[in-house]
């Protein structure tokens, strides 16, 4: 049985892992995320839940405004044949969320690891990273030191994305 936000956020707090919640209402794009600019701090993340021809899993974690070529993901990745979005139902039976909620903190729930993770190394050097609690009513402040600790203590050693300059968003 998957956690319920509440839980995730007592396992942080348990291990004591530093983070600052925020409520708001349901978010489910990009678009709806960027009205809460200068309410939550932080980098806010886009994820993207893939799936390769061999039906390897991966969450993969970007900086909210990057664009993204999943061909250029597969050899980073170790994806075996092409990328495509998994379904919802995969993504519900591997980290316990719903299209919408996909978020870094779901794999609290891929204790078999089963889902290999990606994260964009730009997002990393953000001092803050805002991650959903498994829901899209909340967004979960954490530094990138805390997000590492959360991941080691899953088990998931992400593998460090750079976006290729084709894949960058363009210059202001």
């Amino acid at each position: 049985m998957p956690l319920t936000p509440d839980a995730l956020l007592a396992l942080l707090a348990a291990h004591q892992i530093p983070a600052e919640t925020f409520d708001h209402p349901p978010l489910h794009t990009v678009a709806e995320s960027k009205l809460l600019r200068g309410v939550v701090p932080g980098a806010q993340t886009k994820n993207l839940f893939l799936r390769d021809s061999k039906k390897n899993y991966f969450l993969i974690s970007l900086a909210a405004d990057a664009v993204v070529n999943l061909k250029s993901l597969r050899e980073p990745l170790g994806a075996r044949g092409s990328l495509s979005f998994a379904s919802p139902e995969a993504l519900f039976e591997r980290l316990g969320v719903l299209p919408g909620s996909v978020t870094l903190l779901a794999l609290a729930n891929d204790p078999q690891h089963t889902v290999t993770v990606g994260i964009d190394a730009a997002l990393l050097a953000a001092d803050a990273i805002g991650c959903h609690p498994l829901t899209n009513t909340r967004t979960t402040v954490l530094t990138p030191a805390a997000l590492r600790a959360f991941l080691a203590l899953t088990g998931h050693s992400p593998i460090p994305l750079t976006l290729a300059a084709s894949d960058a968003p363009p210059s202001a």
